[in-house]
């Protein structure tokens, strides 16, 4: 038996990965493990498990993925994801250089891939997630406004006030008087 993967669409948090999990689970489909948009498989499944599975994911918000170009678009989010994770330390190396040693190919080629298929730059899709993680941050009213920006590597405190009102339209204050009502999550935005 080979070892296959499923790439899936919209997974973006551990509550995730438990809900595909339970799905695996539910259609008794065999896996390996299960990571942010992939599942390893012990063997193949048959068509008619796969398209259960399909509608079992789609029920549940997910979806599955086929074709290659998706496959690379989705590995690309969840390399941006991770990076923000990794942040400050991340900061040392340019989000393409990461981008390109995770995936293995010319950031050229990712970056034209990426905009012709989201209708936006590698570039933007990493402010707007490392807004969304500024939002969750300024929920969890944890840290100081200085701290949110050395922990996600922003230059400055009026950097992270400036790219924050740019992507949300309100400033970081403001958000965190209204709460977390102007949040959305990650595979919304």
């Amino acid at each position: 038996m080979k070892d296959r993967k499923l790439f899936i669409r919209n997974m973006v948090c551990d509550r995730c990965i438990s809900a595909v999990k339970s799905i695996l689970e539910k259609n008794k489909i065999s896996y390996r493990q299960v990571l942010l948009g992939e599942v390893q498989l012990n063997s193949d499944i048959s068509k008619e498990k796969k398209e259960k599975l399909q509608k079992d994911l789609e029920q549940t918000g997910f979806e599955l993925i086929d074709d290659r170009k998706t496959q690379v678009i989705e590995k690309i989010k969840k390399s941006i994801l991770k990076y923000i994770e990794q942040l400050p330390e991340a900061g040392k190396t340019r989000l393409s250089e990461h981008i390109s040693a995770q995936l293995k190919y010319d950031y050229s080629y990712l970056s034209n891939l990426f905009s012709s298929v989201e209708g936006m730059t590698i570039e933007h899709y990493f402010i707007s997630q490392r807004i969304e993680k500024v939002k969750e941050l300024l929920v969890y009213d944890q840290l100081s406004l200085s701290e949110i920006a050395y922990e996600l590597d922003f230059s400055s405190v009026h950097h992270l006030s400036a790219q924050f009102k740019k992507v949300s339209g309100l400033t970081p204050t403001h958000f965190k008087k209204i709460g977390a009502s102007k949040r959305k999550t990650i595979d919304k935005a």
